[in-house]
């Protein structure tokens, strides 16, 4: 795969810590709101623009767009953002509960997104896709990265044990207790870049409509440059770039509002009739093929044994749970669309399903055990298309750091 070096926008030293926010779609506006209290430098004014708007505004609007150029550039303007003189690769460390994962900041083709060697597994949908190919095109830059990870190789593995050893561009610890350790490689990228031409793909983790996007803006641009060689920054977007056997993903668990129209008797009938029922379970499986439900106030737990399949995507639990649960007997026909289906990242913990199920914002919730990497590559090595929020990765990377700019 080809990677390259490049010209970032990034914060001083000092700003950092307080430019530095969550990724843009871990957060709803009134949380980002709360996050930039008391502090005018956090990015979540250019990636979640609306904070700034008045109460309704559409997400979408132009005013949005709109609002987020201005204020990009007048970060610019007062210094909270500024260009390295010089491309360079960056090193990324996240440490979170003692566990560390170390990646790299780099840039990548849309051509290499295109030809499948940065590999896909979830679809993209219209209004998120089209929200960030906005919102790169009105900021000309890939202000967040995309996450990728690639299967372990001992080559660059070893380059990046030589590149800790030094002194780092940035190191500070986030309120969530994230420690984001970043590394600037300025006379040594050549050695990244042929480790990574070795690597034969790479897998998206998390931002699909992120990549989807810097897809369709670069394909835009080139309609309109009569000189286009492929070659223009256009054409190249943020990622960071991780080894596989350092990544943990947490589950992704599902809540349903209502119960479809059945009573509570009608509704564990039929999920006796689909799985085994242990009628004391812990609120978080410990195994595959096994989901815990939250109903009436206590924890139930669903099991099956599991039937050999060829297709990979049908053997994960969230198909399972899909496929003969949330579709034949609530309703959720497209988990995609479906209002009546919510997802909750597994960071905010089983306690969280059980207030939304108590309050009556759900009627039932679901516990999953986490989809694994090697289940992630293989759906992937497929060409198969996993359910909507099969995975969530922790920790999560932060944007406004490293910017990858258009031009």
């Amino acid at each position: 795969m080809r990677i390259k070096s490049f010209q970032a926008l990034r914060p001083p030293v000092e700003l950092a810590p307080k430019v530095a926010s969550l990724p843009y779609d871990v957060v709803d506006t009134a949380e980002a709101r709360k996050l930039v209290e008391g502090n005018p430098y956090s990015f979540f004014h250019v990636s979640r623009a609306e904070i700034a708007l008045p109460d309704g505004t559409d997400l979408h609007a132009d005013a949005v767009y709109n609002q987020a150029a201005a204020k990009f550039r007048e970060f610019q303007a007062k210094g909270l953002l500024a260009q390295d003189h010089h491309p360079a690769l960056y090193l990324y460390r996240l440490i979170r509960e003692g566990r560390a994962q170390t990646g790299l900041i780099t840039v990548c083709h849309v051509g290499d997104y295109e030809k499948e060697i940065i590999k896909k597994h979830e679809k993209t949908r219209k209004a998120p896709e089209d929200d960030r190919t906005r919102h790169i095109a009105a900021t000309n830059s890939h202000s967040g990265p995309v996450f990728l990870l690639y299967r372990d190789s001992a080559e660059i593995d070893a380059l990046a044990a030589a590149v800790v050893k030094t002194a780092p561009l940035y190191d500070l610890t986030a309120s969530d207790g994230v420690q984001h350790t970043i590394w600037r490689i300025v006379d040594t990228a050549t050695p990244w870049i042929s480790a990574f031409s070795k690597v034969p793909v790479a897998y998206i983790a998390d931002g699909h409509h992120r990549a989807a996007a810097a897809g369709r803006v670069a394909r835009e641009r080139k309609a309109e440059n009569a000189y286009h060689t492929g070659n223009e920054e256009y054409n190249w977007f943020q990622a960071v770039l991780f080894p596989a056997s350092q990544l943990r993903i947490l589950p992704y668990n599902r809540c349903v509002k209502d119960l479809n129209g059945l009573s509570d008797e009608q509704f564990m009938e039929a999920v006796r009739s689909q799985f085994t029922i242990c009628e004391k379970a812990s609120p978080s499986p410990k195994q595959p093929a096994n989901i815990s439900m939250y109903f009436k106030n206590r924890w139930v737990g669903l099991s099956w044994t599991p039937a050999p399949v060829k297709n990979p995507v049908a053997a994960l639990d969230v198909s399972v749970l899909q496929d003969r649960l949330l579709g034949p007997v609530l309703g959720i026909d497209d988990p995609r669309s479906n209002p009546r289906i919510e997802f909750v990242g597994g960071i905010r913990g089983t306690g969280e399903l059980e207030k939304r199920v108590q309050s009556g914002r759900a009627a039932v919730a679901f516990s999953m055990y986490p989809t694994t990497v090697d289940q992630l590559m293989a759906i992937s090595d497929a060409d198969e298309i996993m359910p909507p929020k099969s995975t969530w990765f922790e920790p999560k990377l932060r944007d406004g750091l490293i910017i990858h700019l258009l031009d």
